[in-house]
């Protein structure tokens, strides 16, 4: 009973059917005519009439089965001719009424055999030089709308039209409006899931416009490319990831995050999905990797997440191959890096056995001109490190030769990402393997990226590993042609970092290097140039000091002074004032304090070497300098230990007294005022006795005297008070003859055209009359102190008032030897001055002094 009911049922369903579609024909018939017409008003509401009778019947509820047969028959072809109307609003109304068609049409796939040609006849551009054959932007738009249904609607059953919607595709990929592009590139995507069995034969085609669209100026444009690009090459042929690998990577240099975030999402799938994604491993693991140092933490997130999923899968489709290492995992290495975490097996084994494919080619975009490649290139070197382990050993050569070239890059974040990679060497292989070929590298070609990378490979080497090499290691810096080899302060810099990386990783193992490492440092204090250097080294011999448990730098240079003077003094032969040993030896001399003293057996016979007049005067000029500063203190440096002494007669007679001798020139007479001023440190402290003033004084005062005659104001100066102190400390037991020697020269003195020098040539010739005084034959000295009187009292019309005032002084202490012949010798000119103020004074001071006698 139930079949013929539904028989029944089925009947009076179809007679509704039928009368449905035969109502809607008469209703469209009556419209249809008005489409043929001439006129384009007319046109235009037929089309509109036409669109109100199709709103009716796709209106809820109607029957779609009905509207096939009138929309297949009598609307469909008359549409697609009006696609091609002269009038714009036509064709607009037209497409529209084609869309609404679709959406109602029972079997919409009919439609396509006389569809497809005409939307690819309006998009398809046989020459790419020409415009569309459809001139209206919006209505292109709306024709891949169109499209976009078509496709959606039609499924696998548009595998026969393949080759048209393909080549309106290549037309809209390249449109002028941004609009029709991204929905053209949604439509490719949706073409490429539709019909999977048959795309792949197309989908070459379509990667040569989306190539071309890829780096359009709309970002969303370029996202919806990266997109499309994804699902075409997912569901056409894997062999078009070549094609687009480069425009991929330079979409990672893209400003906006968004297409940054498209190409990761895009090559995680290829890696995840793609079916022959095993071939393109070496090519899109590159790509995924980049996005780990991407500045955007969602990008970071997106491309860990992605890149854990490859891994794991990876793992589990070749889990009898990774047998072992899962039964048997091994641990991290010592001294992982403590903000990292560790990689999975799976990823960590993808990238090992295809880091001899990668490594190649990021090497080279390491060194790349353009600035964005060298920094991607560097960030991605770390991760590949962090990945590959101690697997990176057998590449170590490429690696160490690709971060030397780039630690040299002005580039900040290319010369981090490279010292980060520095230091995962250290930590992932041997020490005796690194230092093999760095300080091979070294020793050959010394330069300042070498010893960065040797610093960066030191601080992230455990300790334990590193410490049977520190003593090669700290000797061979102190080589020089290492510690010497450029006074470049970025070359000094990174060399102070080697010492600095020791420091801190092995800490109180430098202890057995401490000699060469305190010889490193003094190199930096001595040849760079930069105050801020010269003070981070200074810190670094501080921390030097902690780890050998003393309690500073002085006592640093107290245990190793005598060896590293002996090490630096070998060839002082041979110094200048630019010799790197000569600089190393003046930071010695004023950084060692009183180790200074303890060295005397070097300091002495090297200074009495270069302190001879054949040598470079520049640099006698350095030495004396500093020979006058340490023995102004004395008992902090050279007499530490109360020696200086024993050598005082090699710095008399060898240094000093052939420095004093009169030679032509500027420079000589610099070293004579040098020389001059070491002797007034060495007379005016307390390091020498009494007697061996006197010793000094018996062998330089004819030098002293001689140097009263120097052009150098300076010298003169200092030569009057050096004869005053030697005046006062051996005055009296000088011979005679040398004794009236004296005061003529000082005499000479009071004509200077110096104010300071005349003064202190008048204190010096009263301490020659205190001499006198102090003698038992001093009536033996009455002629000369006579002169004496007479030309001092001409200087009392000296034009200078502080002149008068300082010789007047000198005539009235000077009047207790003879006063009587002063009274006599002051009388006899008095009415010949040409101010007798001062001899009246003078006069009355005499009868004063005679009054009290």
């Amino acid at each position: 009973m139930a079949a013929p009911a539904e028989a029944e049922a089925a009947a009076a369903a179809g007679s509704t059917e039928a009368a449905e579609a035969a109502e809607l024909s008469r209703a469209l018939g009556r419209l249809l005519p008005g489409l043929e017409t001439e006129s384009k008003l007319g046109r235009r509401r037929a089309l509109e009439a036409l669109e109100h009778a199709l709103e009716e019947a796709v209106r809820p509820g109607a029957d779609s089965a009905a509207f096939q047969g009138p929309w297949a028959h009598l609307l469909l072809p008359r549409l697609l001719r009006l696609l091609t109307d002269p009038a714009e609003g036509c064709r607009a109304l037209a497409a529209h009424l084609l869309d609404l068609g679709l959406r109602r049409a029972a079997r919409p796939r009919d439609a396509l055999p006389r569809l497809l040609p005409a939307l690819t006849a309006r998009l398809a551009r046989p020459d790419p030089a020409r415009p569309p054959p459809e001139p209206c932007e919006e209505l292109r738009l709306a024709l891949v709308q169109l499209l976009r249904l078509a496709v959606d609607l039609g499924g696998a059953a548009l595998a026969p039209h393949l080759d048209d919607a393909v080549r309106a595709l290549r037309g809209s990929l390249l449109d002028p409006f941004a609009a029709v592009r991204r929905e053209s590139c949604e439509c490719a995507a949706a073409l490429a899931r539709a019909t999977p069995e048959h795309f792949h034969m197309q989908s070459e085609s379509l990667i040569g416009p989306l190539m071309q669209t890829i780096s359009h100026q709309h970002w969303k444009v370029r996202v919806a490319v990266i997109e499309a690009t994804g699902t075409v090459i997912q569901f056409g042929n894997g062999s078009s990831v070549d094609d687009v690998l480069s425009h991929f990577a330079q979409r990672l240099f893209d400003n906006v995050p968004q297409v940054r975030q498209a190409v990761t999402s895009v090559v995680g799938g290829w890696l995840l999905n793609l079916h022959d994604r095993y071939s393109f491993f070496h090519k899109l693991i590159p790509l995924l990797l980049s996005g780990f140092s991407d500045e955007m933490p969602e990008i970071r997130q997106a491309a860990t997440s992605l890149w854990e999923k490859v891994g794991l899968q990876w793992q589990e489709e070749n889990e009898a191959d990774l047998k072992d290492k899962l039964d048997f995992a091994s641990p991290p290495p010592p001294q992982y890096p403590e903000h990292e975490s560790r990689p999975g097996l799976g990823c960590r084994e993808l990238v090992f056995r295809n880091l001899s494919k990668v490594l190649p080619a990021v090497c080279h975009d390491i060194t790349d001109w353009v600035v964005g490649t060298r920094v991607k290139a560097a960030q991605l070197l770390p991760v590949l490190l962090l990945h590959a382990e101690d697997h990176i050993t057998q590449h170590l050569e490429i690696i160490l030769r690709t971060l030397q070239q780039a630690c040299a890059d002005e580039e900040k974040a290319v010369l981090s990402s490279c010292v980060r990679a520095a230091e995962l060497i250290g930590t992932f292989v041997n020490p005796e393997v690194f230092l093999k070929l760095i300080l091979a590298m070294l020793k050959k070609a010394p330069s300042a990226s070498g010893l960065l990378i040797l610093a960066s490979v030191i601080q992230g080497c455990p300790r334990n590993a590193l410490q049977p090499h520190l003593k090669v290691i700290a000797t061979e810096l102190a080589q020089e042609h290492i510690c010497q080899g450029s006074e470049n302060s970025v070359y000094l810099e990174h060399l102070l970092l080697c010492v600095q990386a020791l420091l801190s990783v092995c800490q109180e193992d430098c202890r057995a290097a401490s000699l060469q490492l305190l010889e490193v440092l003094v190199t930096v204090m001595a040849v760079s140039s930069a105050t801020g250097l010269g003070k981070k080294a200074q810190k670094t011999m501080d921390t030097l000091a902690e780890v050998e448990d003393i309690p500073s730098s002085q006592d640093l240079f107290r245990k190793h002074v005598g060896a590293l003077l002996e090490r630096l003094t070998a060839s002082h032969g041979e110094w200048t004032v630019h010799s790197a040993q000569l600089l190393k030896f003046t930071v010695v001399l004023t950084q060692a304090g009183p180790a200074v003293g303890e060295a005397l057996q070097h300091v002495i016979p090297t200074l009495r070497a270069c302190l001879q007049p054949t040598t470079d005067p520049h640099m006698r000029l350095k030495l004396f300098s500093i020979l006058s500063t340490m023995l102004l203190r004395p008992k902090d440096t050279v007499d530490s230990q109360g020696q200086f002494h024993g050598y005082l007669e090699t710095v008399v007679n060898d240094i000093l007294a052939p420095s004093l001798q009169w030679h032509a020139g500027r420079t000589a007479a610099a070293v004579r005022t040098a020389a001059i001023s070491c002797l007034w440190a060495l007379t005016s402290t307390d390091i020498l006795s009494a007697k061996q003033v006197q010793e000094a004084q018996e062998t330089l005062m004819p030098r002293v005297l001689a140097t009263l005659e120097d052009d150098s104001q300076t010298t003169r100066l200092v030569s009057c008070r050096i004869i005053s102190m030697f005046l006062k400390n051996s005055g009296d037991t000088m011979e005679p003859e040398k004794f009236l020697k004296v005061y003529p020269e000082l005499l000479k003195r009071l004509d200077d055209v110096s104010n300071d020098v005349r003064m202190a040539a008048a204190s010096s010739l009263l301490t020659w009359l205190r001499c006198v005084q102090s003698f038992e034959g001093k009536d033996a000295y009455q002629s000369s102190v006579q002169f004496l009187y007479r030309e001092l009292l001409v200087h009392l019309d000296d034009p200078e008032s502080a002149i008068q005032d300082t010789v007047l002084e000198v005539l009235k202490e000077g009047g207790v030897l003879f006063p009587d012949v002063l009274v006599r010798e002051t009388e006899a000119v008095v009415h010949k001055h040409r101010s007798a103020t001062y001899c009246e004074q003078l006069l009355q001071h005499m009868q004063t002094m005679a009054a009290a006698r």
